[in-house]
């Protein structure tokens, strides 16, 4: 399995970096892991988003954002173009934000998607 470095299909923004890189410290992902992003499908709208830590898969693609590793299967670059992740730590809200400019319709608790 050969490793070749693309461009990017979606943006971290500082502040989801530096949450990425602290729960990666706390949490003392080993060696060789780095954070996954993708899309399944579930949720009321149809699609709900993946992130976590995992190791590189046959048909990953590999990323560097903002000095983050990140792998994604090849096929859900189509519904993830253009995404930012970004990080809310509010009095209402705390945890990940997707910003996905092909999302057509979100559901109300903003966990899924359709496109």
């Amino acid at each position: 399995m050969s490793t070749t470095t693309l461009q990017a299909p979606i943006q971290l923004t500082p502040r989801a970096a530096q949450e990425i890189r602290k729960i990666m410290q706390t949490k003392q992902i080993p060696e060789g892991y780095a954070l996954r992003v993708g899309v399944r499908g579930g949720g009321c709208s149809g699609m709900s988003y993946l992130l976590g830590f995992d190791r590189k898969r046959e048909y990953d693609l590999e990323f560097e954002v903002e000095g983050i590793t990140i792998y994604m299967d090849r096929r859900h670059g189509l519904y993830l173009m253009g995404t930012t992740i970004d990080y809310h730590d509010g009095l209402n809200a705390r945890g990940f934000v997707f910003n996905n400019p092909n999302a057509t319709q979100t559901c109300g608790c903003g966990s899924s998607f359709a496109v």
